[in-house]
């Protein structure tokens, strides 16, 4: 791979090459603390598990805490009227 670079220098100058490979490298490095912090995220929620919470719901709740608090409640009062409309509730 590298050798293609080296290769075609008409495509990219040197400055170019080497910011790219900085990118590239820094992109490397991010997924790589990205898989950490997923492994990480998965023993927590093991742990929750083992304590007896339910990890569906814990998962729930987390993804509505990142919802804004307006949207979220305008949401939830469309989803009532839904409901209601077909007797659900």
């Amino acid at each position: 791979m590298a050798d293609d670079a080296s290769a075609h220098p008409d495509v990219l100058n040197q400055a170019a090459q080497g910011q790219l490979k900085s990118i590239i490298e820094r992109i490397e490095r991010l997924e790589v603390e990205k898989a950490e912090v997923a492994e990480q995220i998965k023993e927590v929620f093991a742990e929750a598990k083992g304590n007896g919470f339910d990890v569906k719901i814990l998962r729930k709740v987390v993804r509505i805490r990142k919802q804004d608090r307006a949207k979220r409640l305008e949401e939830d009062a469309i989803l009532d009227l839904y409901l209601s409309a077909i007797g659900e509730i």
